[in-house]
């Protein structure tokens, strides 16, 4: 029997979403350490071998088969027209858990309004396929050329428009710039080579993995809540509170004229719910953070 332990080589996004990357990791159980000097992160996993690469090149290198899996946006896997299996969707980003969105961006003082006012003219983005892609499934003819960074400052002096990507659209705005159109919306994917995937014990740590990190997304602004309750308000609880009609409701050890009640809400809500929880007679009412939420 062969004592070689088995490895899963995954890509993790470096630039932007490198932060956000590590954090989910190590809030989802896989402590990740990152050298200044290193592009090979060490994680608290001896199974998981990483790599740190530009979001752009991840989904490449997993379609080719030098990695097993990684964490790239939905956008650079179509960009780069990787054929990879798609594990699960990551809804988080730079700033927010929003989607980012590549969108077609013009002066504020352009006379283009729409699509196909750009029949002719120039285009600067980092996304050349998707945008060429996009353009003529709109029937426009229009020069793409790549752009290595600082595309916001392109127009107009240099090219017409600009494809560039937005969270908010606040960067836009402050350098004075229209947003025409948006060609699509990504967010971070778990991506597998499909090789790779067929793999018994690899696709099933991929599948452990995937779990861990959905489980953490479902958990981000979400608490637990528990106290205990008078018996005779409980159902007056279930009527007032929405967010509480599937509570865990227990009896006390020493009584039946109390039950225990604990639920999952949003932190959101909590300045709110907990003064009516008073006004029913709720005690030891006790707030508590969440790490991981299966569904």
């Amino acid at each position: 029997m062969s004592n070689t332990q088995q490895t899963l080589r995954i890509g993790l996004p470096s630039g932007s979403l490198q932060e956000p990357t590590l954090n989910l990791l190590r809030t989802a159980g896989y402590p990740v350490y990152v050298s200044s000097r290193s592009y090979r992160p060490a994680i608290d996993d001896p199974e998981l071998e990483s790599r740190l690469l530009r979001a752009q090149e991840i989904g490449r290198y997993v379609d080719h088969g030098y990695l097993d899996c990684g964490i790239t946006g939905r956008d650079w896997i179509a960009e780069n027209g990787a054929d990879v299996e798609v594990l699960c969707d990551l809804p988080y980003s730079r700033a927010t858990a929003n989607p980012t969105r590549w969108v077609l961006v013009v002066p504020e003082g352009s006379p283009v309004r729409e699509v196909a006012d750009l029949q002719g003219k120039r285009i600067a983005t980092e996304a050349v396929g998707l945008t060429s892609r996009w353009l003529e499934s709109k029937g426009v003819q229009a020069e793409v050329e790549f752009s290595w960074g600082a595309t916001e400052v392109k127009v107009p002096e240099l090219v017409d428009a600009i494809v560039d990507i937005t969270e908010t659209g606040s960067s836009l705005r402050a350098n004075k710039l229209r947003i025409v159109d948006t060609l699509m919306e990504s967010y971070p994917q778990l991506v597998m080579n499909r090789q790779a995937a067929q793999d018994p014990w690899k696709k099933a740590k991929a599948q452990t993995l995937a779990l861990m990190l959905q489980s953490t997304l479902a958990a981000r602004g979400k608490v637990g809540l528990k106290m205990n309750l008078p018996q005779k308000n409980l159902k007056n609880l279930l009527e007032c509170l929405p967010s509480l009609r599937h509570p865990t409701v227990s009896h006390l050890a020493d009584t039946d004229q109390w039950v225990a009640v604990e639920t999952v809400i949003d932190e959101t809500v909590v300045r709110e719910i907990i003064p009516q929880l008073k006004e029913l007679g709720a005690e030891g009412i006790i707030e508590y953070p969440l790490n991981k939420l299966v569904r």
